[in-house]
Order: structure tokens, then C-alpha cells, then sequence
């Protein structure tokens, strides 16, 4: 018997057939079943890598072509954008091409565009690579989690989304440590070129697994006019973040005109999404109250998860004279307790309410914040580390329980479309958290330099007797000067990200109230029971 919700969830627009295997293919079972679970993996996680691996790379890369740290952040977020404009496009692709040919294409796409990264000679053609690259990557998350439960018996969806979730949760966090390692010991292109061989492997074991499995397809007319009013509110709004400081923000034309096109453009979107037959991305998703509230809690997360992870190490390298691979390092342990927890979370899943499965993990990360928020200058390696082992265990409890109840009661046909849209609003929310923490950790920095730069009095005893101590040691009034300033530049810039830590755990507070708006999840609305009901 359907709900008044489920019925207002499926008439705005067309659900897009073809996204599920038919009714007449089993489960796999045995080696086919862990065979096609690894390559799946396996791509999921190149993709998913490549979101964080340029993170402790950028001082790199941006000394290497010729630009500034700033400019280079454009080669994590063009990536990220691209890929969250192509992800709503899954739905229709699928229906077109199916879902194993157009993960496999993708996967291969991937893997050119990768080799292509790796050979740009400017900064513009590593960002004009990276939005190939992340174009093409973006049906390969929501088809690889399609594909997954599709092939997974029903009592064992907890499981495939485990699976599942460990490669969305620690590539992220291996990315750094790898990318950190191979800058430092061979050269920043090779975080591009190991993507060659993985993704040959994924793409020629997925396509003998799963050939046998496509899904039917139909020729589907395109929503021309709602892709390219996306890629224009979605590009004007990441541009106007990430050239904001460089331009004074709202004093400059150029950025109001870009906000305003943004929201123009915006807002045209929805009311074209709202009234097309064919839409290129199904808003009617969001009249379901779970689907909007963890879709809502999933791009607040992960935008202040992805922004303090890029936060983190740009502070290590860039104040506390850190190298890539140990910026990378303070990072990689998180993977320790989200890869051994992950499995038990997927095993009683269904055991008990996602919502606080969700409350624990939120709980976790607001700990950990307030813990990063009290690092100061002389902070050990170890100090850095505690609060990141802590973390795994929040990230472990993260997107198995936010799926369960972004996917619950949706039948087979819609989830990768509703897949898909969750997956644009969180690598979107990735890109625009990156672009807004930075700008914040230079904005408090220069509000804190002010202050601190107050006392740097020479009629200040304290001024005064670190002025004579460097005198003393050889140092002319300038040099001391600009000695002092760094050493004011490096505190502004701790006491700036102790400040965006301290809201981010607080953030993450509220958003447990705002997950506990979601209807209660039981087993049989589970996404594992919306996959294989067909079976």
C-alpha cells in the first residue's frame, strides 16, 4: 500500500526505466559476486581518491607550473564541480546507454583523462583536464552503489553498502598520505598516472562480470535547457567562491554580477526542472521527507568534513613546516577505525534506527572539531593524531545509515537517480566547502594578524626584549621586524582555523537535530529491499 508520500514522490516526473537489472537475473553469488564487489571498489575508490590526493599537493603543483597556492586550489575544486554537474546526468545516461556500458565508459574515460592530467604543461591545462576528468567520472559512484545492491541478496544489502561505503570513506583520507608520498619522493604527476592501471583492471573486470547483467534502454529525449542553466548557476556560483578574496568580494562588480547569475540562473533551474516531462534532474525526489532531510545533513557534513580536510594540511605545510607525506600522515589514521568498524555498522544496519546511527557519528565529529580547536604552534605529532584516530569511528557510522535513510522506500527504478542527486549536492557541498573554509582561514587570519600585531610595540617590554634578544643575535631592525611578523603570521593563521574548527563542531551539533526530522526507517523500506525486490 503506497504512502500519500510515495505517491507524491512519483508524479512529477517520469521514473527512469531501465536503472535496475531485470526481474529474471538472480543475485550473484560466490567468486563472480566478490570478483565484481572488488572492481567496483576499485573504481569507486580511484574516483573518490582523486577528489583528495592534489589536497597536500597543491604547494607542489603551484610552485612546479608557476602559481600561487590560491590559484592552485582550482585543481581540487574544478574536479569537484564538473563531477557534481555530470552526477544528475546519470539517470538519463542510464536509460540511454545502460548502466554496465556507461560505468564501464566512464571508468576507461577516466583513465584518459587521468594520463592526461599527468602531461599538463600550465596551470590551465591541468584545470581544463580536471573537468574532463571530472565530468566523466560522475555516473561511476551511483552506478557502482546501483550495481552493488542490485547484485547483492536482499538479506545482504548492509553488506554491499559497507563495502561500498569504506571506499567512499577512506580514499579520501589515504589521498593526502598517497599524494603526499609521491610528491615528495617522485613527482606530483604520479598521483595522476597510478589511476592508468587501476582503472584498466576495474573496467575490464566489470565489464566481464557484468555485461551479461545490462539493463534495458530506451532513447530518452535530453533536458538540454536544465543541464546548461546547471552548469551556468553551479559554475558562476563555485567561480564567485573560489575568486572572492582575490577580488574583495562584494566590492567587486565582477563577483556581484557572478552571484547574480547564480541566483538568476538558479532559480530559472527549478522552475524548469519543476514543469519538464523529461528533467535532468528529479526534483520530485525532494518531496520526500527522508530523502530531503539526509540529502540536506549529507552536503552540510561532507562540506565541513572536505573543508577542514583540505584545511589541515595546508596549515601544517604552509605554518608548522610540515612535509606532504607527514601533513598526509596526521590524516591516514582515520582509515584505521572507519575500515574495521564499517563492516559491523553494514552487519546490524538494519538492527537498528539509521537516525542514531547518524546522531553517533555526527557526535564524533563535533569531538574531534573541539579537539582540533585547542592545536596551538607546539603541537606534537601525536597531539595531531588523537583527534584523527577518534574520527574513523564517526566515519564509519557516516553514509551507510544517511543512505539507508536517503534511499528508504524508494523502489529499484529511482535509485539512481535519487543516488545520483544525493551524490551532486555532496560533492557540490565539497567543492563550495573548500572554496568557503579557505577563504574564512584568510579572512580570520588577517582579522587576528590586526589584533595580534597591536602589541608589536617597541615601548612593549615583551616586544622590546624579543627585539634585544634578536639584536643581540645579529639581526638589523628590519629583519627583525619581518621575523617577528612571520612568527605573528603563524599564530594568526592557528588561531584562525582553531576558530573554524569551533564552529564546524558546533555545525555538526545542529545537524543532529536536523536528522532527527526524518521519518523512522524500517527494514522493509530499506535500500537493500528497494534492490532486490525485483529479484
Amino acid at each position: 500500500m503506497s504512502t500519500p508520500e510515495d505517491k507524491a514522490g512519483g508524479t512529477a516526473a517520469a521514473p527512469p526505466a531501465g536503472a535496475g537489472p531485470p526481474a529474471a537475473l538472480p543475485p550473484l553469488r560466490g567468486a563472480p559476486l566478490a570478483i565484481g564487489t572488488i572492481a567496483l571498489s576499485l573504481a569507486t575508490f580511484m574516483n573518490v581518491l582523486d577528489t583528495s590526493i592534489a589536497n597536500v599537493s597543491i604547494p607542489a603543483i603551484a610552485g612546479d607550473l608557476g602559481v600561487s597556492p590560491d590559484q592552485g586550489t582550482w585543481v581540487i575544486t574544478s574536479f569537484g564541480v564538473a563531477n557534481a554537474i555530470s552526477l544528475p546526468l546519470t539517470g538519463w545516461l542510464t536509460r540511454r546507454f545502460g548502466q554496465v556500458r556507461l560505468f564501464t565508459a566512464s571508468v576507461v574515460l577516466f583513465v584518459i583523462a587521468s594520463f592526461l592530467c599527468a602531461l599538463a604543461p600550465t596551470l590551465s591545462a591541468l584545470i581544463l583536464f580536471r573537468v574532463l576528468q571530472g565530468a566523466v567520472a560522475g555516473p561511476m559512484i551511483p552506478l557502482s552503489q546501483s550495481l552493488l545492491l542490485a547484485s547483492y541478496p536482499r538479506n545482504r544489502a548492509g553488506s554491499a553498502l559497507a563495502m561500498w561505503s569504506i571506499t567512499t570513506l577512506v580514499a579520501p583520507v589515504v589521498g593526502p598520505l598517497l599524494g603526499g608520498w609521491i610528491t615528495d619522493n617522485i613527482s606530483w604527476p604520479w598521483i595522476f598516472y597510478i589511476n592508468v592501471p587501476v582503472g584498466i583492471v576495474a573496467a575490464a573486470v566489470t565489464w566481464w562480470i557484468f555485461r551479461s547483467r545490462e539493463t534495458p534502454t530506451a532513447r530518452v529525449p535530453v533536458d538540454t535547457v536544465g543541464l546548461g542553466l546547471l552548469i551556468i548557476w553551479v559554475g558562476a556560483l563555485q567561480v564567485m567562491l573560489d575568486k572572492g578574496k582575490d577580488l574583495d568580494w562584494f566590492n567587486s562588480p565582477q563577483i556581484i554580477a557572478l552571484l547574480c547569475v547564480a541566483l538568476v540562473t538558479f532559480t530559472v533551474f527549478l522552475i524548469w526542472e519543476l514543469t519538464e516531462e523529461h528533467p535532468i534532474v528529479d526534483l520530485a525526489l525532494f518531496r520526500r521527507r527522508n530523502f530531503w532531510v539526509s540529502t540536506l545533513a549529507l552536503l552540510t557534513a561532507y562540506g565541513l568534513y572536505f573543508g577542514n580536510v583540505v584545511l589541515l594540511p595546508l596549515w601544517l605545510q604552509q605554518y608548522m613546516g610540515y612535509t606532504a607525506t607527514l601533513a598526509g600522515l596526521v590524516l591516514a589514521p582515520v582509515g584505521l577505525l572507519a575500515i574495521v568498524l564499517t563492516p559491523f555498522v553494514g552487519r546490524f544496519a538494519d538492527r537498528f534506527d539509521p537516525r542514531l546511527l547518524v546522531t553517533l557519528s555526527f557526535g564524533i565529529f563535533a569531538l574531534v572539531l573541539f579537539m582540533r580547536a585547542d592545536f596551538n604552534t607546539n603541537a606534537t605529532l601525536g597531539t595531531l593524531l588523537v583527534p584523527t584516530i577518534i574520527q574513523g569511528a564517526g566515519m564509519a557510522a557516516f553514509f551507510i545509515p544517511l543512505m539507508s535513510i536517503n534511499l528508504s522506500g524508494l523502489p529499484p527504478e529511482r535509485i539512481p537517480a535519487a543516488s545520483g542527486l544525493s551524490n551532486f549536492a555532496r560533492i557540490t557541498a565539497g567543492s563550495f566547502g573548500t572554496s568557503i573554509t579557505t577563504t574564512l582561514w584568510d579572512r580570520r587570519a588577517t582579522l587576528h594578524h590586526a589584533q595580534l600585531v597591536e602589541r608589536l610595540d617597541p615601548n612593549d617590554p615583551v616586544t622590546a626584549q624579543a627585539l634585544g634578544t634578536l639584536h643581540a643575535g645579529g639581526m638589523g631592525t628590519q629583519q627583525s621586524y619581518a621575523l617577528l611578523n612571520r612568527l605573528v603570521d603563524t599564530q594568526a593563521f592557528m588561531l584562525s582555523a582553531n576558530d573554524i574548527f569551533y564552529v564546524s563542531g558546533f555545525l555538526f551539533i545542529g545537524l543532529i537535530c536536523l536528522v532527527w526530522l526524518a521519518r523512522p526507517v524500517r527494514a522493509a523500506q530499506s535500500p537493500g529491499a528497494a534492490a532486490s525486490g525485483a529479484h
